[in-house]
């Protein structure tokens, strides 16, 4: 089992009152997640935190579980059993935001993306939904884990936009994936591969959205402290404009 350090910061940002932001550092289960909310009258909020929590409780409630235990899905074969248990929880949280809003019609229409790490026994477990992010840094270079599912994301791989123009991009907010309370969310799970010394960077894209790859590739590069990190990176993100929340979780793997 990887043993790592890590520190978590959140921040409103410029334009906003609220922070619908949410987040989970817990490094007893191994889990590490952010979230960001959308929706309006503080409804984004709501989504969020109840994602967390959902998440947070199926992964505490999971700790023995094997491969024999009863699932609330279908247990996916490809993935292993620290990927069976995201992608469960994942889609547990969305069922609860859809009993959330058909209790109360003022969350009608909230929704959350999410991106979590979590390290168990093997292989850390990545699990998304939405464009909140999951980048490896290992020895100077940046790297995104996780691919993010909105429409301008969708168009620079297609070859039309250009991660300049998608940042700029009057439809930068449209996500293609959340957890909104629909039907199971397609929760994209990837196994990475860590060593020690590498670092994690799980954000919202208050700071992925306004902040490029090459200026967080620089800032992580250069401050050793994760504490000074992620409060570098919020001050990049608020330099940059802060039009939204900021959250960041930084990890790092002091024993793979």
């Amino acid at each position: 089992m990887s043993s790592l350090s890590f520190s978590v910061a959140s921040d409103p940002g410029l334009r906003r009152e609220e922070n619908e932001d949410a987040y989970c550092a817990r490094s007893d289960l191994g889990l590490y997640m952010v979230a960001d909310g959308m929706g309006g009258h503080a409804a984004g909020e709501v989504a969020s935190k109840l994602a967390v929590e959902v998440v947070e409780n199926f992964i505490n409630d999971t700790r023995d579980a094997d491969i024999n235990t009863t699932w609330p899905f279908p247990y996916d074969t490809t993935l292993s059993l620290d990927g069976n248990r995201l992608k469960a929880a994942f889609r547990l949280a969305n069922r609860r935001l859809a009993t959330a809003m058909e209790s109360d019609e003022t969350l009608r229409g909230m929704a959350t993306t999410a991106a979590a790490l979590l390290v168990g026994h093997k292989r850390p477990a990545v699990a998304h939904v939405g464009d909140s992010r999951v980048y490896l840094w290992r020895e100077g270079r940046l790297r995104q884990v996780t691919q993010d599912h909105s429409w301008v994301s969708e168009q620079v791989r297609a070859g039309v936009l250009t991660e300049t123009d998608a940042r700029r991009h009057p439809w930068r907010n449209v996500v293609t994936r959340a957890l909104a309370g629909g039907d199971d969310p397609d929760v994209e799970v990837t196994e990475i591969e860590v060593r020690a010394g590498d670092r994690l960077l799980i954000c919202s894209d208050g700071l992925s959205g306004v902040v490029p790859v090459d200026r967080l590739e620089a800032i992580v590069s250069r401050t050793p402290g994760l504490e000074e990190t992620c409060r570098a990176l919020i001050a990049a993100a608020n330099d940059a404009g802060g039009p939204d929340n900021i959250t960041v979780a930084m990890l790092k793997v002091d024993v793979a």
